[in-house]
């Protein structure tokens, strides 16, 4: 198994984490997008670091009802 940070280094949002499992499966734990920073988050936001097309299967591991 081989588990990708995408997301959220030495940041509080973004958080996204790619787990390519041994048989080749592509998981996508989370997708947060970043905030807060004008156009820098725009192009943080813009490139996910994956291709969408290769996930099989999306995890949300929590959602932020109180705010978006």
């Amino acid at each position: 198994m081989k588990v990708q940070f995408l997301g959220a280094t030495r940041e509080v949002t973004g958080s996204k984490h790619l787990i390519t499992t041994d048989s080749g499966h592509t998981i996508l734990l989370d997708c947060g997008m970043y905030q807060g920073k004008g156009m820098e988050t725009d192009a943080a936001n813009r490139d996910l670091g994956f291709d969408p097309a290769k996930i099989d299967c999306i995890v949300l591991s929590h959602a932020h009802i109180d705010h978006s």
